[in-house]
């Protein structure tokens, strides 16, 4: 009796955690980024806070809008942008990349253009709430060197 029951749980949250990647279903999430982790030679500490909104335009496919906030070394950096991700259904691990707008001010004004990799792993605590831990870069493309970044990232993903 106890594997009958334990079989059909697997099987609930098999086929609740397809359902996620589904067309159509929408997406928000939240992610706080860095923790001090990334890599800039400009940089000591830098915490950032991003808000997502997608939409999955087919099967495994999210587009995504992201607004974000970081801070380091006592500047304030803000940041809009549109990504697209791709989810192995089967795994749960993503991968993803887009294009990012960021301003840095006021001491050191710098509007950068971003391109954003990620890859990824969905957790999730529910049928419809995840945990999901990236690995990213904001790639730099007006000031390479000076503004690339490397880092670390933990959102909240909710999937309806």
């Amino acid at each position: 009796m106890k594997k009958i029951f334990i079989a059909l749980l697997l099987a609930a949250f098999s086929l609740g955690a397809s359902a996620q990647f589904e067309k159509g279903t929408k997406y928000v999430g939240a992610s706080v980024s860095n923790f001090g982790l990334s890599y800039n030679k400009y940089e000591d500490f830098r915490l950032g806070l991003h808000a997502l909104g997608g939409y999955f335009v087919a099967d495994n496919w999210l587009l995504l809008g992201q607004l974000g906030w970081d801070h380091y070394n006592g500047e304030n950096s803000f940041d809009v942008g549109a990504s697209a991700r791709y989810y192995f259904k089967k795994t749960g691990i993503f991968c993803g990349a887009g294009l990012k707008f960021g301003h840095v001010g006021p001491d050191i004004v710098k509007n950068n253009l971003y391109l954003t990799p990620e890859v990824g792993y969905c957790f999730y605590l529910n049928q419809n709430v995840s945990i999901e831990p990236a690995i990213y870069c904001d790639w730099s493309l007006n000031h390479g060197r000076d503004f690339t970044k490397i880092g670390l990232r933990v959102g909240f993903g909710y999937y309806f």
